[in-house]
């Protein structure tokens, strides 16, 4: 079973980063990204990358983020 922790602050993102764990993305309280990497940052866009050719552009206030850790 894993455990949802939503990402806030740009800790929360960085730490997710630094140790690669899958995160969930949700926009209009639907899942948009379901088990991505987070491979970079700003205060206005999250970058995540799913396969090797799919990255997917996600604006932050527009979406939620969700670290998936195994419990």
């Amino acid at each position: 079973m894993s455990l949802n922790r939503k990402l806030l602050t740009d800790a929360d993102f960085q730490e997710a980063l630094d140790k690669g764990t899958r995160i969930r993305v949700f926009r209009d309280n639907q899942i948009v990204d379901a088990s991505s990497v987070l491979v970079r940052f700003d205060e206005n866009t999250v970058v995540t990358q799913s396969s090797v050719s799919d990255l997917m552009y996600h604006t932050r206030a527009a979406c939620e983020f969700f670290d998936l850790r195994k419990r």
